[in-house]
Order: C-alpha cells, then sequence, then structure tokens
C-alpha cells in the first residue's frame, strides 16, 4: 500500500488577522510550535510517505514560500493554482497526477493549517484509513467532540461495519456544515457525531471515478489540464482551463451526493479518532491550545502567547493577549482577544473571535490592501 499525501496551502487564514496576511496566512504562522503549522503537518507524515510522494497544493503568491519551507519536496510536487477555485478542482488535480504514476496509490487530503497532539495516534489511525480506501471506499476522519462547536461541520455515523486494532469504521449517514448551537448540543449529546477535520482518503482510481460521475463538466478540464503537465503548453493550459472548473468544495462535489443514499447505500467511511486535534479556526482556539486546561479553567486563565515582557492581570480572567515585546496590562476585564501587531490592532471577544475574517472583508471593500 502506497500513501501520497496531498496538503491543501491554499487557504487565506483570516479569522487570524492582523498576524495572518494575504502574503503570510495561517498555515505560515508558527502558531501551536515553533515552527509554521505547514512544516508540522509535513513532518508528522514521516514514515508514512516520503517527499517525493508528497503533494502540495497552494495558490501563485504562497509558492516560493512553500518551497522554501519544504525544501525536500520536489519542485514538480507543489501544483500551484493559477487561480483559487475551492478544494474539489484541486484535489481532483492532484489525483489525475497521482493517478498517472499508481492508479491503486492511495491520496490522503489533509489541511495544512490543524495541529495534532498525538502523532503516533495519528499515524495509526491514517494507516487504517489507508487499507480501507483500498478497498474502493471514499473514507474520511472523524474528530471525537469536546464541546458544541458551531464553527465546525460534522459527520453523523452509523454502526461500526468493523474494527480493528481498536480503530472502529463506521458507515457515514450525513455531513453536516456548521450548526446552529442547539443543534451542535444535539449532535454531542448523540454521540454518533464526529467533527469533520477535512481529512479524506480514496486511491486515484476512485476518486477519478467519482469526480467523472458527480463533476461531469469538471472532469475533462482536470483531465486535458493533467494531460498537458510537463510539456510547453502546461502553463497556457493550465491558465486558461482551470478557471473554468466549478469554485465548488469536495464535500459539496462528491462526499454529500454519495451519502445522501442512506445508512445502508453510503459509500463514504468514517473513522472516528482522538489524537489531540486542534483546526486552530480562530484565536479563542489558539487561547484553548495555549492554555492547555479543562473548561472550567480555561474560563479563568489569561494567556500572554509569546510575551518577553511584563505582564500585569488586575481583576481579569478569560483573556487571551498577543503582543509580544509589549508590556501589557489588564484590568477589570474578561474573555478578551487583543492582538497587536504594529500595523494594526484587534480587539473583540473570545465568542466573536469566528468573525474576525469579516474585519479583512472591510478593508478590502475600504481599499486598505495594505493592511490586508
Amino acid at each position: 500500500m502506497t500513501v501520497h499525501p496531498v496538503v491543501m496551502a491554499g487557504g487565506s487564514g483570516t479569522r487570524f488577522w492582523p498576524l495572518s496576511r494575504k502574503a503570510r496566512p495561517k498555515q505560515f504562522l508558527a502558531l501551536a510550535t515553533d515552527r509554521p503549522l505547514i512544516v508540522e503537518t509535513v513532518n508528522r507524515l514521516r514514515g508514512l510517505a516520503t517527499p517525493a510522494r508528497t503533494w502540495v497544493v497552494c495558490g501563485p503568491v504562497h509558492a516560493r514560500a512553500v518551497r522554501r519551507l519544504l525544501p525536500r519536496l520536489p519542485a514538480a510536487n507543489v501544483i500551484v493554482e493559477p487561480i483559487a477555485r475551492n478544494t474539489a478542482p484541486a484535489i481532483g488535480l492532484a489525483t489525475l497526477q497521482v493517478q498517472a504514476r499508481d492508479p491503486d496509490g492511495v491520496l490522503a487530503i489533509l489541511p495544512s493549517d490543524h495541529h495534532v497532539a498525538d502523532v503516533p495516534a495519528f499515524q495509526a489511525v491514517l494507516r487504517r484509513a489507508a487499507e480501507v480506501a483500498q478497498s474502493g471506499a471514499l473514507v474520511t476522519i472523524g474528530i471525537k467532540p469536546t464541546r458544541p462547536e458551531t464553527g465546525y461541520g460534522y459527520i453523523e455515523c452509523g454502526a461500526p461495519v468493523e474494527a480493528s486494532a481498536g480503530v472502529a469504521v463506521r458507515r457515514v449517514k450525513r455531513f453536516t456544515e456548521k450548526p446552529n448551537r442547539e443543534l451542535a448540543e444535539a449532535f454531542v449529546a448523540a454521540r454518533t457525531y464526529a467533527w469533520n477535520g477535512g481529512i479524506f482518503l480514496w486511491t486515484a482510481r476512485t476518486l477519478t471515478n467519482a469526480i467523472k460521475e458527480h463533476c461531469p463538466a469538471m472532469a475533462p478540464l482536470l483531465e486535458r489540464i493533467a494531460d498537458a503537465y510537463g510539456t510547453p503548453e502546461f502553463d497556457c493550459v493550465f491558465a486558461e482551463l482551470y478557471p473554468q472548473c466549478e469554485n465548488i468544495s469536495i464535500d459539496y462535489a462528491v462526499l454529500e451526493p454519495r451519502s445522501v443514499k442512506g445508512e445502508m447505500g453510503s459509500e463514504i467511511y468514517c473513522l472516528p479518532a482522538d489524537f489531540g486535534w486542534n483546526d486552530l479556526g480562530c484565536w479563542s482556539a489558539l487561547h484553548e491550545h495555549v492554555a492547555d486546561c479543562g473548561p472550567e479553567e480555561l474560563a479563568r486563565k489569561n494567556v500572554f502567547d509569546k510575551s518577553d515582557q511584563p505582564c500585569i492581570n488586575i481583576d481579569s480572567r478569560g483573556n487571551y493577549v498577543y503582543a509580544p515585546g509589549k508590556a501589557v496590562a489588564l484590568v477589570g476585564v474578561n474573555d478578551l482577544v487583543v492582538v497587536e501587531t504594529g500595523d494594526a490592532l484587534l480587539i473583540t471577544t473570545r465568542e466573536r473571535s469566528q468573525d474576525v475574517g469579516k474585519v479583512v472583508a472591510e478593508l478590502k471593500q475600504a481599499g486598505r490592501e495594505d493592511l490586508v
């Protein structure tokens, strides 16, 4: 069994503004450790796949940074989209590249900007998922929910169809995108739901056939691009045809159509897992990661992240502050997020930190590209 990881590095990370910018989105920041998230993502694949079998998909603005941070990756394994068209075209193109070399190889689609605390457990689940995918199934890895989070998608799982080495394999009943609070609470209470961590596995042959079935207009465009790969015409063909692909996620393009058949007919399997996953999706998630404590203590704990100056707390709790090089004093404030980067200052609440991306939209509308 050969695994070909495909690392998706095209995200903009706007919810981490002002630290995250267009030229340096979240995946290139050292948030969880002292290394950028994309480097950590590739490092945790050691023993599962070689650099020669690892692919990264990114935009033209970030191609140089990817090659600099991942020098062992062959230059040809960095797929640079001429324009962002969501995950379905990007994954489809990477799939065709792998299929040309290894039709029965298993692709592991991985976000570039998540944190995993327990790497051995992550690798064990990924290996088991790859075994299941070899049979021709579409496989996703679900994350055990720890709270009724409304910022994540959820996977409803049916009864186990098999279990091996302590890893259950369940048939997917449906996907639900970012539910409201009441629905999220019901999902967690039901204990049959997992968070959708955006990790998918399938063989190149399986996904190629699925795209032909569910995206008949996109498939021939991707095939023509793949056929031109390595020729002098490739850049022109890529630039002309790729923008014609539908702007759609792999979830909506392939996974949801395959899961609507119901529990007995679904062709998608989920392996629920717990390996210390955190998508670090916003500043409040980073507060939780750095604090590294239970919910009750988290509500009280102030975090002065990467601070090397005096920090004073007076009658304040549950705050997150990122202001390297600055002395910071908190007096009588609770549950705030304060981020200072030199040219910008963000002040919000932990509860509203998911909305920080709206700031970027406002700045773009105002023509302040220098702050985006």
